[in-house]
């Protein structure tokens, strides 16, 4: 054991009293928090939505987006469950799949903004660095779980992890392995800072900024993946969330160049309309102030002569 390489806790949960607390899920617990926060916050900045907004829409894409994680693992890695499905809800010992959390969560999350007649575009620009910002504090869970670690390595920052999990792994013990769970912990955030700057610097088409979100993710990913070691499933040399997030920064392109190339909607025809209506009462206002002076010598010439009294003959 290295003195500088990070070692793995021995245990992935912990006991309160009775209650028994697992790490993983508390680590995406903390991470829903994270994002429903920054979401409300940014949905009350744009004038959107507001924070109960932003809880009732992430209460429920959380929960699809669970489910769309489970079920995408399992169909991604069915060998692994076709001995016992009953595995299948065992959410706890790890077994997220990003991809298709995103997909439900996305979808369930816009049919409950339509509900609440919050702006798809909105919602989806204030969730873009919402996003990676939960997923950031959710990787953690990873740790814990001692799980989709990378290749060996012996770099200063290599990951410890246990004898009977390197073994599990093919590999003898004391072999460390590339802590792909923090690189992708610190790119998530970083993609969060950076959108946040790119949104307050910058003026976007309404949804560019989650088209950018899925490039940055997809990027990131990608070689994150190239990294693991873990069964998976591969096409043309490269494993199956490669090309999944190959395909994220294609759609996140593809919505970017639209949004660009579409033509001014009626919101930015709007405001033309609105300073020529400001315009038109302002010079009503002109005139009828510069007719007041008129105005008030003919009220003045009627009240003289309607108090001039004629002299008698």
């Amino acid at each position: 054991m290295r003195p500088t390489s990070i070692p793995s806790p021995s245990d992935g949960s912990f006991d309160i009293g009775p209650l028994s607390i697992h790490a993983y899920g508390l680590m995406i617990a903390l991470g829903v928090v994270a994002g429903v926060w920054l979401l409300g916050r940014r949905l009350e900045a744009r004038g959107a939505g507001t924070r109960d907004d932003a809880s009732a829409i992430g209460m429920w894409a959380v929960l699809a987006g669970i489910i769309g994680a489970r079920l995408y693992h399992v169909a991604t890695s069915w060998d692994s469950f076709a001995d016992d499905p009953g595995r299948i809800i065992q959410i706890w010992k790890g077994g997220l799949g990003i991809p298709g959390g995103l997909l439900a969560g996305t979808l369930v999350a816009i049919w409950v903004a339509r509900r609440r007649k919050v702006g798809v575009l909105p919602l989806l620009d204030s969730a873009a660095p919402a996003i990676p910002l939960a997923q950031s504090i959710g990787r953690w869970g990873n740790w814990f779980n001692q799980e989709l670690f990378g290749k060996p390595t012996d770099l200063p920052w290599a990951l410890e992890v246990s004898d009977a999990t390197a073994a599990k792994a093919g590999y003898p013990p004391g072999t460390t392995f590339h802590p792909t769970f923090l690189y992708e912990s610190i790119w998530n955030l970083a993609l969060c800072g950076v959108l946040i700057a790119v949104d307050r610097r910058f003026r976007l088409r309404p949804g560019s900024l989650f088209g950018l979100y899925l490039i940055g993710y997809g990027i990131g990913r990608f070689w994150i993946e190239g990294l693991r070691i873990d069964p998976s499933s591969e096409l043309a040399g490269l494993r199956w969330n490669q090309w999944v997030a190959i395909a994220f920064i294609a759609l996140g392109t593809a919505i970017v160049v639209v949004l660009a190339r579409r033509p001014a909607e009626a919101s930015a025809t709007a405001a033309p309309a609105a300073d020529d209506a400001t315009t038109a009462a302002a010079s009503t206002d002109e005139r009828a102030a510069g007719d007041e002076p008129a105005r008030a010598a003919a009220e003045s010439d009627e009240s003289a002569a309607a108090d001039y009294v004629a002299p008698d003959e």
